[in-house]
């Protein structure tokens, strides 16, 4: 192969690369964009229960009410905040406005998020008069509760329950694929004195 055909093969392998990046974040866009739509839609919808925002946060499964959920928007950069608890993570910027973002996996006491290219933070709806966002590890996109089996917890088991349900998880689903989703209410958790308190 001569120097002038390795440098072409080069070129070309590179402009592959590149469009195979853009075209990722275009369907990226174009992903995130529908996604807004049906929200919109969603919310002007009379079924509530119908029309939840799924979301991963960590290994676990949440069914978010779409009139306590605002924007969705990529983690950016953090501003941390010093002498806060471990699970607020520090300021982001959301369209101008300074949002504290919680890990609620670490919140709840279990493992940090891991922090990566898919994750999002999920700002809480204007209607909640409360800036702040949760760190999510996906967005799983639009989900029908009335589509799953609700869990009963007194009857699905003989054993202790291992701790009280928190007063914001409402309610716990099972979906077609086994997969475990919990109902959670960020206007409850708005109201729950330990989240209130970010100070060590």
């Amino acid at each position: 192969m001569t120097e002038k055909s390795s440098e072409k093969l080069v070129v070309q392998e590179t402009e592959t690369g590149v469009s195979a990046s853009v075209g990722r974040r275009a369907r990226l866009r174009d992903f995130q964009s529908q996604l807004m739509e049906r929200m919109q839609a969603a919310k002007a919808g009379s079924h509530v229960r119908a029309n939840q925002l799924g979301v991963l946060i960590g290994k676990q499964r949440y069914l978010i009410d779409l009139r306590e959920a605002g924007e969705i928007v990529t983690s950016g950069n953090l501003t941390k905040v010093p002498l806060t608890k471990p699970w607020y993570l520090g300021l982001s910027n959301v369209r101008g406005s300074l949002t504290s973002v919680i890990d609620y996996s670490l919140f709840e006491g279990n493992e940090a998020t891991f922090l990566d290219a898919s994750c999002r933070v999920l700002a809480f709806s204007n209607s909640l008069s409360f800036n702040s966002g949760l760190l999510v590890s996906k967005v799983l996109g639009l989900r029908n509760a009335d589509e799953m089996d609700l869990i009963d917890e007194m009857a699905s088991s003989d054993e202790p329950q291992i701790g009280a349900r928190k007063p914001w998880v409402l309610n716990r689903f099972i979906d077609a694929d086994g997969h475990i989703w919990s109902q959670l209410s960020l206007s409850l958790l708005v109201q729950d004195q330990e989240f209130l308190h970010i100070g060590l």
